[in-house]
This record gives C-alpha cells, sequence and structure tokens, in this order.
C-alpha cells in the first residue's frame, strides 16, 4: 500500500499505513479472512456519528477494506485526495461517509428549500454509476435530516427538478444533465463545499473534460476536492494537479492491478460465427449461472443477445440506445437472477456493484486495454474467485498485446474450435471460407433460395388465410411465362413496314414475307369527306323519349331502386 502527501510517502506490504491511525468501516460483504480487508478495526474505534454508525450497523458493515481505512480519515480531515483502488473494493463508501459526517453539523430539520442548500455534488460518468452512488448514500443517511438526490441523462426532468427546488444537501449527477438544470436555473452550486469526482479518468477519457472544467467554474475556489478511480494515468495525475490542492495520493495496489483471485483466459477462434457459437458454449460448459457479456459496439451487443436468446439462454442487451428506464429494469433484473446473461457495451463496465457475479466474458477485446481493468473488475469482488474470459480472431492480437504490456501479466491463450450451425464440407464453403470451416449465411441464403422461395409461397399468414401465397406463386409464375413468352417472341424491325413483321402469337404464313404490300396501308391518313352528325338529341327526346326511360330504370335497378318509381 502506498501513501503519498508530496512530503510524505509510505510503502506498506499488505496492511494499514501506520502513519494514519484513524479506522473505518466496510462492507459485510468483504470476506474477513482476505487480505483485502483491515481485520483489527472496528467501526465504533472510528468516531463516526452514531446516526451513521446506526445505519451502517444495520447494513451489515463489519470489516473495512485498505481504500476505505486510507481514505476516510484524510477526507475527515479536509485535504484533497486521490484515491486509486481495484473496483470492488469499497471506494463509494471511502468517500460518502466522511462526507455525510462532516455535513451533519449544518443539517436541519426544517423544511424549507433555503435550509437545505446543495453542500456536496458528487459526479459520476454513467447513469448507473450515478443511481448506486445515490442507492449507497440514501441508506448511509437514512437516519439523518440530510437531504439525497441524483440527477442524470435518460429521465424526465420534472421530478428531478421538483427534487432540487425542495433542496438536497448532497447531489449526485452526470456531468450533462447537471448542465441542463444549471441552465435552467433548478440548482445553485454556489455553495458546494465538498466536490467528488468518481471514476474520474473514465470522465476525462470520455471527453467530459469542458463539462467538467465548466462545473468546476461555478464552484467555490474553498472547496475540498476528490478523485476516485480504479486506474490514475500519468495524463489523468497532469490534468488532476489543475483543480486539486495539494492531493494526497493512496494506491492500495500497484497501478494498473488486477484481482490475484480472477482466472483469466483468451480463447482463439477463426471466425465471427464461430465467435457467438463461443459464448453459449463457454456458458454452459462452465456452468455459469450468471454472466456479463461485454461487446465494443450497440449493434454488436443486441445481434448477440439475440444469438443467445435463439440459443435458449435468457439473455437481454444493455447499451446507450435503450432507454435509462430500460437500463434500470434490465440491471435490476440481473441483479435480482431474472436474467442470466447481460450483453453490455462499455456503460456498463464501469461502478457496477453486483454481488458475487462468478464470471465475464469479452466477446470483443477492447480497444482500450484499461477497459480491460474495468471489464474484469465486475467479477472476485470482495475478496470471492471469479473468471474472466475474452475470446479473440487474429486480427485482434494487437488489443491483446496493449493489454498485456499494461497489466504486465502474459495471459494464457487457448484455441477454441466451436460447431456451429453452417459448418460443413469444403464443396459447400465460399471460396474465402473454405479453409475457416463454415459457409457463410449469404452464400446458404443464395444457394437454398429457391426452397426459400417455395416455403414462403406456401408459409401461411398472420391472420391465418394460406390463400395468399399461393395465389402470389401463380401471379409470378404467370408473370414468368408472360415474360419468357415475351423474349421468345420476335423483335420488330422498326425500319420494316409492320405487315411484314409476324405478329406475336400467331403461326407464320407460308409465303407471307414474299407476298406484296397492299397499296391502301401506305397512303397516307385522309379525313371522310361524309362525316357523321354527332349532335346530341333535343332535350324534350332526351328527357321524354322511350330509349331514356329504358335507360334510368336500367340505372335505377343498378342502384338498388325500384324501376316503378321512376
Amino acid at each position: 500500500m502506498h501513501l503519498s502527501t508530496g512530503e510524505t510517502s509510505i510503502d506498506v506490504e499488505g496492511g494499514v499505513s501506520p502513519a494514519i491511525p484513524h479506522p473505518t468501516v466496510g462492507s459485510s460483504d468483504v470476506d474477513p479472512s482476505s487480505s483485502s480487508v483491515v481485520k483489527a478495526i472496528e467501526f465504533a474505534d472510528f468516531g463516526l456519528d452514531p446516526l451513521i454508525m446506526r445505519a451502517v450497523t444495520e447494513l451489515g458493515y463489519r470489516h473495512p477494506t485498505p481504500i476505505q481505512a486510507q481514505a476516510i480519515p484524510v477526507v475527515m480531515s479536509g485535504k484533497d485526495v486521490m484515491g486509486a483502488a481495484q473496483t470492488g473494493t469499497g471506494k463509494t463508501a471511502g468517500f460518502a461517509l466522511p462526507i455525510i459526517h462532516s455535513l451533519l453539523p449544518l443539517a436541519s430539520s426544517s423544511t424549507s428549500p433555503a435550509r437545505h442548500p446543495t453542500r456536496a455534488l458528487m459526479i459520476a460518468p454513467t447513469r448507473e454509476l450515478a443511481d448506486q452512488i445515490y442507492e449507497n448514500v440514501k441508506a448511509y443517511a437514512q437516519y439523518t435530516p440530510l437531504r439525497c438526490t441524483a440527477v442524470f441523462g435518460g429521465m424526465d426532468m420534472r421530478p428531478q427538478t421538483a427534487a432540487l427546488r425542495q433542496g438536497v444537501e448532497i447531489l449526485i449527477a452526470t456531468p450533462g444533465r447537471l448542465l441542463d438544470h444549471v441552465e435552467q436555473k433548478t440548482v445553485n452550486l454556489s455553495q458546494v463545499k465538498l466536490l467528488v469526482l468518481d471514476e474520474a479518468d473514465r470522465m476525462l477519457d470520455m471527453g467530459f473534460l469542458p463539462d467538467i472544467q465548466r462545473i468546476i467554474n461555478l464552484l467555490s475556489p474553498n472547496r475540498q476536492s476528490l478523485m476516485f478511480s480504479a486506474t490514475f494515468s500519468d495524463e489523468i495525475r497532469k490534468l488532476a494537479r489543475t483543480f486539486l490542492d495539494k492531493p494526497v495520493l493512496i494506491e492500495v495496489a500497484r497501478r494498473n492491478a488486477l484481482a490475484e483471485n480472477v482466472e483469466q483466459t483468451v480463447y482463439r477462434v477463426d471466425s465471427d460465427e464461430a465467435k457467438r457459437a463461443a459464448v453459449a458454449h463457454l456458458i454452459r460448459a462452465r456452468a455459469l449461472e450468471q454472466v456479463i457479456v461485454f461487446s465494443n459496439t450497440k449493434l454488436g451487443a443486441g445481434r448477440l443477445a439475440r444469438q443467445l436468446q435463439k440459443e435458449g439462454l435468457n439473455a437481454e442487451a444493455i447499451h446507450g440506445d435503450k432507454s435509462q428506464q430500460e437500463r434500470l429494469q434490465t440491471l435490476e433484473a440481473f441483479k435480482q437472477g431474472g436474467i442470466k446473461v447481460l450483453v453490455a457495451t462499455d456503460v456498463a463496465a464501469r461502478g457496477l456493484d453486483i454481488v458475487e457475479l462468478p464470471a465475464v466474458i469479452n466477446y470483443d477485446l477492447p480497444h482500450s486495454p484499461e477497459d480491460y481493468i474495468h471489464r474484469i473488475g465486475r467479477t472476485g469482488r470482495a475478496g470471492a474467485t471469479g473468471v474472466a474470459l475474452s475470446l479473440m480472431l487474429e486480427k485482434d492480437q494487437r488489443y491483446l498485446g496493449d493489454i498485456e504490456k499494461l497489466i504486465k501479466v502474459k495471459l494464457n491463450v487457448e484455441p477454441l474450435d466451436v460447431a456451429f450451425p453452417g459448418r460443413g464440407s469444403a464443396a459447400t464453403r465460399g471460396n474465402g471460407d473454405a479453409s475457416r470451416g463454415f459457409v457463410p449465411e449469404r452464400s446458404r441464403e443464395a444457394a437454398s433460395g429457391g426452397s426459400a422461395e417455395r416455403e414462403g409461397s406456401r408459409e401461411e399468414s398472420s391472420d391465418g388465410s394460406r390463400e395468399t401465397g399461393r395465389a402470389g406463386s401463380r401471379e409470378k409464375a404467370s408473370r414468368e411465362g408472360s415474360s419468357a413468352r415475351r423474349e421468345a417472341a420476335p423483335r420488330r424491325d422498326p425500319g420494316v413496314d409492320r405487315d411484314r413483321q409476324p405478329r406475336r402469337g400467331s403461326p407464320p404464313v407460308a409465303g407471307r414475307s414474299n407476298s406484296k404490300a397492299d397499296p391502301f396501308f401506305s397512303r397516307p391518313y385522309e379525313p371522310a369527306s361524309d362525316s357523321i352528325d354527332l349532335a346530341p338529341p333535343g332535350p324534350t327526346e332526351s328527357l321524354h323519349g322511350p330509349e331514356s326511360r329504358r335507360q334510368v330504370r336500367k340505372v335505377a335497378a343498378l342502384l338498388g331502386g325500384k324501376p316503378g318509381e321512376y
């Protein structure tokens, strides 16, 4: 463990630094036998407010984790902090508990919004992480007069605006939605004295730096700033120094370290089809009860989820194109065990706290090696064991090298041969796919196009009618027959008289082509000298003539009337 303040640097292996005598509390999910737990400290020794200790006791927290043991006393001392720890080690409690403790002297039981100004601001990069922080803070502060709320995108702003106008001391937000409320003048940040950037490196990597800078400019310069994340690159550290004042750096593991209790294996497959089939194969072969599968793209996540559903697995996808309500419902169903496989993009890779998740699968190797650390950090939390499986193609070798370089570990790579629908003999494979042992979808569709059309013509329609398909087949056959007859018919030459050209559908007449054309048909058009008088009949004849009456009777009968009425 490493702690530095600019003047002091202390390294302690596997324990708490003696320079920090203050204890803290941890999570009941932490295994006391784990090396990541500080066992000699009780929460009562820390000196938290009794209202906080009541909530902590009911939540079952007993032992602190290293990040909690090191961060909480520093936060309570009023210093800026840069805390780096593996995911699942309790960073949220590491900053939420001391903040609640420091705000309690200013708490008020009044119902007036003016007595509940925003004093602490916690910013998270994703909606899911913001909602998770809110749930934790609400649980820690449930017996205090402090109010808290969360604002993030994808949800209606009106309930958020109503909560903000009632007054909240602790506000959890994503950068974009927070600036929306600032522009609507529904929140005032001038009295914020505590700023927390959770998963700070992710926020800066995702391009939130301009938004973060705008938010910081709205805050008082006399504030305490905290940054917590699983990794801190040198670039992030340099940027952090621009708005942190002499921060205390706390690292409970080496930089970019991985949990030692997570089994990591990489499987090499030879095609995208084999990779999709490998996911279902690994889930069944290893009897995984719950698993998160990570995809690099939203389209790939949705496609893989549908494929797994066809394989008989209870799978759902979560990505940025889903509404916030759908994402929250899917996450809740997964946490409750209603969903077995959660296919996610990296939007779910940060900050999700799912207890005892046995495994994660990297369907795509991440393009950023830091994301690999956060993905597999979803399993093996709080001292439990976990499994991290990754699939790769030959083209992904560069990404694998970047990951191994960052974590300084040579990963075990094994070939995986998986059978999937469409794998056939070399004679039926496409030109470029014969060596890989599968038939591309397009090739299979082209090869079976005729039978598919015949089957489609016999397929019953949704309203139960089967005649539509048959009629369509007869129509199609009729059109094809007409087209064939037109193609077979001889084309007429515009330079030859029409009478000399054979007509379609009529047998040729012997000697017709050699006979002389009738000069009558070659003469120009001449109007007739005696034209027929086409003047309309007089009114009396038209109205009272016998022929007209008969026509009226016929029309009346046709329209449903009685001829006798006219």
